[in-house]
């Protein structure tokens, strides 16, 4: 199965890129490749529709940048990306809301990193950032609880599974196409281009991007080039919030992030649906497409990289205490009333997660910032977790800019 369009006649193709995976980032690429380079675009997707994975199996909140460290990729990407995604989003009448987010200490010892937080996201050029105090928090968030929270009133949530949509008709036309359906099965660098078997059918292209998510290991294999970094797979477990308990949240409550970790803990979400999600929380899938606890078909692979028992080694007792909140409702609950407090167990609701593909250093770091690769005439995108759906747009271009340029 395939989207695509006819060529415009007055247009000359120069190049044609192959893009493995047609998940946000994968599409965005193919996207801005096809109108800056011209070139002729083909994604390669394995399964029977775009954004299937990390595309549509998360929160839905367009990050504002406040938890980067300034000068990071991560930081650069999602603030360009922001802008580029509202325009985006309103130049193709899709969804965009502006709903607020509050970072909020529960204690006074969280109340001290505020302030670094609030700093921070001034650096990376985040408007509007606030800093409240417990009174103040409530005329944003009326049933929110807190010694003090930093306020980013122009945090927003999208449809991003929509806008992956809306990109897949862009590739298509731009002359390109998104093949569905098409399972890369084996790579072959050659003579000035790049080979690919996918499906049953035989691609010759003169540069492959590798947008691969969950999937980016298994690619990297193919292509001669398994690196440095591995990437380990975390489920993200949601409740939904029922009835007139949505009505206790207006927008987005976090918590202050923990420094050692790239997750953001459980908070509260309201959904582009304006559904209200708890969630998530992180914990070690032992499968790349692990939605469910039953699945361990890549647990070999997992556990056999030694980045993974290294990261247990260090950080066990917050896997223990992130499987316990998994297993046992009222612990998600508790992390949820911590700062909406009126919250009860009814009010919960176990409804869909996601898997988070998280890259993990040989010594067992968790790599925080956006890595991308250029391996000869292969591109590949080793770590683009959050906030990589906000800054999708904005990695497009990064990525453009470094594919080698196709020698005349």
């Amino acid at each position: 199965m395939a989207v695509r369009a006819g060529k415009s006649e007055n247009r000359h193709v120069t190049e044609k890129i192959g893009v493995v995976g047609a998940g946000i980032v994968g599409l965005a690429v193919a996207r801005e490749l096809a109108t800056v380079r011209g070139a002729e675009v083909t994604v390669l997707e394995k399964e029977s529709r775009v954004g299937a994975h990390q595309t549509s199996h998360n929160s839905g909140v367009v990050h504002a940048g406040i938890y980067y460290p300034p000068g990071s990729l991560k930081a650069r990407l999602c603030r360009e990306g922001v802008a580029l995604l509202k325009d985006y989003c309103a130049a193709h009448a899709l969804p965009y809301r502006e709903v607020g987010k509050l970072v909020v200490a529960s204690t006074r010892a969280e109340r001290a990193r505020l302030s670094a937080l609030a700093e921070r996201a001034r650096a990376n050029g985040v408007p509007g950032i606030a800093e409240l105090d417990g009174l103040a928090l409530r005329e944003i968030e009326p049933h929110a609880v807190g010694v003090g929270a930093v306020h980013s009133p122009h945090t927003a949530i999208c449809d991003f599974p929509a806008v992956a949509d809306r990109l897949a008709l862009d590739v298509a036309e731009l002359g390109g196409s998104v093949r569905l359906s098409q399972p890369v099965r084996a790579i072959r660098e050659r003579s000035g281009g790049v080979e690919v078997l996918a499906g049953r059918l035989r691609y010759v292209f003169d540069r492959l991007v590798v947008c691969g998510g969950l999937g980016t290991d298994a690619v990297a294999r193919m292509a001669g080039q398994p690196g440095d970094v591995r990437i380990v797979p975390f489920r993200g477990e949601y409740f939904a919030l029922k009835g007139a308990a949505r009505d206790l949240v207006r927008g987005l409550i976090y918590p202050v992030p923990d420094p050692r970790y790239p997750f953001l803990g459980v908070h509260l979400t309201r959904h582009i649906d304006d559904e209200v999600l708890v969630g998530p929380n992180a914990v070690l899938a032992l499968a790349y497409e692990g939605y469910k606890w039953r699945n361990i078909g890549n647990l070999p692979q997992i556990v056999g990289w030694p980045g993974t028992l290294r990261m247990a080694r260090t950080h066990w007792r917050t896997g223990i205490k992130e499987v316990y909140g998994s297993l046992v409702k009222s612990a998600f609950l508790k992390a949820a009333r911590r700062y909406v407090p009126e919250l009860t167990a009814a009010d919960l609701e176990r409804t869909h997660g996601g898997v988070r593909a998280q890259a993990v250093a040989r010594d067992g770091r968790l790599v925080d910032d956006f890595v991308v690769d250029v391996h000869g005439n292969v591109v590949l995108v080793r770590n683009a977790p959050s906030p990589a759906a906000t800054s999708s747009l904005a990695i497009a271009r990064h990525i453009a800019g470094i594919v080698p340029a196709l020698v005349q």
